[in-house]
């Protein structure tokens, strides 16, 4: 991501965050406006450009924002979506994502608002796990061939007295909008903003058997000391890890199961 791009992504976060200080914003409904507009700025690469051209006035853009999306939106999204253009973006792709991202992020401040946000962190998480687990449901939510309101229904099906309806609704959005990502890597995402948004990290631990309450306090003190922010854990258990527990914050990966120890030795014994 260029400078430019996330200096402007951050900008229009900090103003969905102005915004949804006041408690008669409906989240649900800028959540949904959001996410139209990024349909629509998907499909129309023209309007992309135009809207993040450098050498456009940026009271013009935002003039073309508001003739085009008058009476379809709210104001709330078009007031977000003129902010937003007269920001510079690197390419015209970039405007779509960071709309999208706010689409996401109106969810998830929704979700803490209620005092929520651990449960669907924990959601988004734990469906990750079941999609990995079963290649046919995978395949019904990503099968291209299938049409998004199938795949929305699906979802309600499976999750419906089950989860938060923000879990429901960001689940929906990978599954009609994936937008070029893996199901996988959008759920990734989503727990990442969510995580962003009280200022913390996502460490997936894996380990042979459940961690107790007391383990699973102590590893989040630790790594809260390493990382130098607080940590949201995504547990797993495996039994092919025997023993210890591995964990991986981002890219890094710190090994410290029987397996991984095994391995390193056979390596060793090998070489």
């Amino acid at each position: 991501m260029s400078a430019a791009t996330r200096q402007s992504t951050a900008a229009a976060r900090e103003r969905l965050e102005a915004l949804t200080d006041h408690a008669s914003v409906d989240l649900d409904r800028l959540s949904d406006d959001l996410l139209d507009i990024t349909r629509v700025l998907d499909h129309e690469a023209g309007l992309r450009r135009t809207l993040t051209d450098p050498a456009a006035p940026g009271q013009a853009k935002a003039d073309l924002v508001t003739n085009l999306l008058q009476g379809k939106v709210g104001a709330d999204a078009i007031d977000l979506l003129s902010g937003m253009v007269r920001s510079r973006w690197a390419a015209g792709r970039d405007l779509a994502d960071a709309t999208e991202q706010l689409g996401a992020l109106a969810l998830i401040i929704g979700a803490d608002k209620a005092n929520a946000l651990d449960e669907v962190e924990d959601e988004l998480f734990r469906f990750g796990r079941v999609v990995a687990g079963n290649v046919e449901l995978r395949s019904a939510l990503t099968d291209n061939a299938a049409g998004n309101e199938a795949k929305a229904a699906l979802v309600r099906n499976l999750l419906d007295g089950k989860a938060r309806a923000a879990t429901i609704a960001l689940i929906t959005v990978l599954v009609t909008q994936p937008r070029g990502r893996s199901l996988e890597s959008g759920l990734e995402e989503y727990a990442r903003l969510a995580a962003d948004r009280r200022g913390r990290v996502v460490a997936l631990v894996t380990s042979a058997v459940p961690l107790s309450d007391a383990q699973k306090q102590r590893l989040a003190t630790a790594l809260a000391s390493l990382a130098g922010r607080q940590v949201h854990l995504n547990l797993d258990v495996d039994p092919a890890v025997l023993g210890g527990v591995r964990i991986q914050i981002g890219d890094e990966i710190i090994e410290g199961t029987i397996a991984g120890r095994l391995d390193t030795a056979s390596q060793g014994l090998a070489g």
